[in-house]
């Protein structure tokens, strides 16, 4: 997608967790959503350490954005419906990178599989989100 597209998700990500998280969106393609979000104080727990549920906000963030990108938001939207999160290793500062891949796109139900990278490339966490796509009324 052009960068147009991008200035536009980034704009109304403003004043949500996504744009308090520091979240930045990189890349949206048809089944697949990149993003960035820094490790600070902002994404740390209590132990200085980037926090399982800030992973698990950049997960479903992208997700959803991904679900939504690719369907036709005229006559449909998508929620999330189901999550889950596997923290393989601690981060304490930098930047993390969210990968996200559609590997089903039914009629009613998508999933999605997401990656959380650190600059090395070194996997932080893998999660799995399923959304519902609706009919709008």
């Amino acid at each position: 997608m052009n960068s147009e597209v991008l200035s536009t998700v980034n704009a109304m990500s403003a004043n949500t967790l996504v744009s308090h998280l520091g979240i930045i969106f990189t890349k949206l393609e048809d089944g697949y959503a990149e993003a960035t979000m820094p490790v600070d104080s902002r994404t740390h727990q209590p132990f200085k350490i980037l926090h399982g549920g800030a992973s698990v906000a950049l997960a479903e963030t992208l997700g959803s954005v991904g679900a939504n990108f690719s369907i036709d938001n005229s006559q449909y939207t998508t929620v999330g419906v189901e999550i889950n999160c596997n923290h393989l290793r601690s981060k304490s500062n930098g930047i993390v990178t969210g990968k996200a891949t559609r590997i089903h796109n039914g009629r009613k139900i998508q999933v999605w599989s997401i990656e959380i990278v650190d600059e090395l490339g070194k996997l932080i966490a893998t999660s799995r989100m399923s959304t519902m796509v609706i009919p709008k009324s």
